[in-house]
């Protein structure tokens, strides 16, 4: 009793009216999850500290690739990294959505907001759009860091990072619900977390990352051309070097938003199941 109580509570005072439409809900559930962030701003700093050791030890590592065959002809390494990071750390962001849904579900408030006369997809929406905005912070001070510690100067400019860094945002947002997908079917933090640390693997590294796809041996190149987020990272990279990108964006936000859509799908379903 004493602990469903507080949860019961909690969450209704952070749910929206009885009958409320569906942008209601979303807004007043959006504006619960974001108050956490505000709350408490360190969230967002701790959760830059893993794009910037990656970013930070494969510039290093793999600084020599920029001289290697197949390699785009003047760009450096760091502004042909980062992009990536940027991408791979909007997974990252997914992936602490899909942990900290499945925390709530523990805690009794999920169960709470399911016994409410709510759309069911309003409460995942809500919180992938308040993560969204949080991992939207991290982009922009990924930029920054990367700018003031790397040396990062990408040839097309500010507004050229500033590209990259929305299309980064939008393909993890999109990606992003096949963490969430995975939390409302598991409903256990630890094991989302195994089962989604997992799928980002090869996410992240049978992909255009950190070398060009070109360079990747034949069988890892195929495995790359079937990856969702090597669209992302290569449509994100040539916005961010200034390159025609226009077909790259399409593709990208076009196989987002399929592989999204899809996994949003499960999700709903996922959710609406009882236990």
């Amino acid at each position: 009793m004493t602990a469903v109580a507080p949860a019961r509570s909690a969450a209704a005072s952070a749910a929206p009216p009885q009958d409320a439409g569906i942008w209601t809900q979303l807004r007043v559930l959006t504006g619960r999850s974001l108050r956490a962030l505000v709350l408490d701003p360190r969230l967002v700093v701790a959760s830059m500290l893993g794009p910037l050791l990656m970013l930070g030890m494969f510039s290093q590592l793999f600084g020599s690739v920029a001289r290697a065959p197949g390699f785009p002809s003047g760009v450096r390494y760091v502004d042909f990294l980062v992009p990536a990071i940027m991408v791979t750390s909007a997974l990252q962001a997914a992936l602490n959505t899909a942990v900290g849904l499945t925390q709530e579900m523990r805690s009794g408030i999920i169960a709470r907001f399911r016994s409410m006369p709510i759309w069911p997809g309003s409460v995942l929406l809500a919180r992938s759009a308040a993560d969204t905005v949080r991992c939207a912070l991290q982009q922009l001070l990924l930029l920054v860091l990367a700018a003031a510690l790397l040396g990062f100067r990408p040839a097309g400019g500010p507004l050229g990072a500033l590209g990259a860094a929305a299309l980064a945002l939008a393909v993890g947002c999109c990606l992003g619900w096949i963490f969430i997908a995975i939390a409302c079917w598991i409903r256990n933090a630890e094991l989302v977390q195994s089962v989604a640390g997992l799928a980002t693997f090869p996410l992240v590294f049978a992909s255009n990352a950190f070398v060009p796809a070109s360079a990747l041996p034949g069988w890892l190149r195929a495995v790359a051309a079937a990856n969702p987020a090597t669209y992302g990272i290569r449509a994100a990279r040539s916005v961010a070097l200034g390159e025609p990108a226009l077909a790259d964006a399409v593709a990208a936000l076009s196989v987002s938003a399929a592989v999204g859509a899809a996994a949003a799908a499960l999700a709903v379903r996922g959710f609406r199941r009882g236990g």
